[in-house]
C-alpha cells in the first residue's frame, strides 16, 4: 500500500478503533442484523441496533457514528432513519448510507433520494446502486447487483461530487472516492457475496471507522481494505461459503494493524 494516498493508514485507524471501540448505531435490514453485529464485534467495535423513532434521535447524539441500510423499508424504519440522521448531525457525528436495491422500486427510489439529501458522510454500495444513485441507467435486480465496478466509477465520482460524500463501490476490486482522491482496493473472496448481508455489514465497518477518523475518505479505504485482507485470509482453507463465513469472522478479529498495512491491496485509480 502506498501511504501517501490517506492521512491515517487502515492499520493506524484499526489501532485507534480497539484502543476505544466506538458505539455505532446501526440501523439497517432484518437479514443483516446478526451478522452485522458480529463482524463490528470481531473487528473491535460495539454495535447497537437502535431504529425506532423514540429513541434513534437521542442514541445518535451519543453514539460514534450512525450507518442507515434501507434493505427492508417501513415507514416505521423510515421514521426512525430521519429522526437519527437529525440527532447524528446535531451532534456532529458522521453518517453512512447504503442505498440497498434503490433502483427497484419507487418507494426505495423515493426513500433513497431523500436520504441523499440530507448529505450522509460516506455512501457504500455495489455499482448498481451507486449508478441508480447517481441518476444513471443500472442493470441491478432486486438486491442484486449486475454492474461491474468499473462501469460505476464514473458515476461514482459524479455522485461523490454532487452529494460532497466519499462514495464506496464495492466488487471484485472496490472504488473510494471523494471526487477528487480515487483508490481501488483488491482483495477478498468469491465466497463472500454467498454470504448474506456481509455487503451491509460492510456498512457497519465503515461507519465504526469513520467514528475513529480524521478523513471520512480514509475511513472508507480503511474499512474496505480490513474487510478485503480478512476475505483473502479467510478463503484460505475453506471448503466453502459456510466454512468461509466463520472464517472471516475470525480473520477480521485476528488481523492485527501492521499486518492491514502490510497486507492491503490500495492502489490510486
Amino acid at each position: 500500500m502506498d501511504m501517501s494516498m490517506t492521512q491515517q493508514t487502515p492499520g493506524v485507524l484499526l489501532s485507534r478503533l480497539r484502543a476505544e471501540p466506538p458505539l455505532v448505531q446501526c440501523i439497517t435490514n432484518f437479514v443483516a442484523m446478526n451478522i452485522a453485529a458480529n463482524v463490528l464485534l470481531a473487528a473491535g467495535a460495539s454495535p447497537a441496533m437502535v431504529s425506532d423513532a423514540e429513541e434513534a434521535n437521542e442514541f445518535a447524539r451519543i453514539a460514534g457514528a450512525l450507518t442507515v441500510n434501507i434493505g427492508t423499508l417501513s415507514a416505521p424504519f423510515v421514521a426512525g432513519m430521519r429522526t437519527a440522521i437529525e440527532g447524528a448531525q446535531a451532534a456532529g457525528r458522521p453518517w453512512v448510507l447504503d442505498p440497498v436495491a434503490c433502483q427497484a422500486t419507487a418507494l426505495r427510489r423515493r426513500t433513497a433520494a431523500d436520504l441523499l439529501a440530507l448529505t450522509p458522510t460516506i455512501i457504500r454500495g455495489n455499482a448498481s446502486e451507486i449508478l441508480a444513485l447517481a441518476g444513471e441507467d443500472s442493470r441491478g435486480q432486486g438486491v442484486d447487483g449486475r454492474d461491474s465496478v468499473e462501469t460505476a466509477e464514473a458515476g461514482a465520482r459524479h455522485l461523490a461530487e454532487t452529494s460532497g460524500a466519499v462514495v464506496a463501490v464495492t466488487g471484485e476490486v472496490d472504488f473510494v472516492t471523494d471526487g477528487t482522491r480515487a483508490v481501488r482496493i483488491a482483495g477478498g473472496s468469491p465466497y463472500m457475496p454467498l454470504n448474506t448481508a456481509l455487503g451491509c455489514s460492510l456498512t457497519g465497518l465503515c461507519g465504526a471507522y469513520a467514528a475513529v477518523a480524521d478523513d471520512p475518505f480514509d475511513a472508507a479505504v480503511g474499512a474496505l481494505a480490513h474487510y478485503a485482507v480478512a476475505g483473502s485470509r479467510a478463503h484460505e482453507g475453506a471448503a466453502g461459503p459456510g466454512s468461509f463465513g466463520v472464517r472471516f469472522l475470525d480473520a477480521l478479529h485476528g488481523l492485527a494493524p501492521g499486518a492491514l498495512d502490510a497486507e492491503a491491496r490500495v492502489s490510486q485509480a
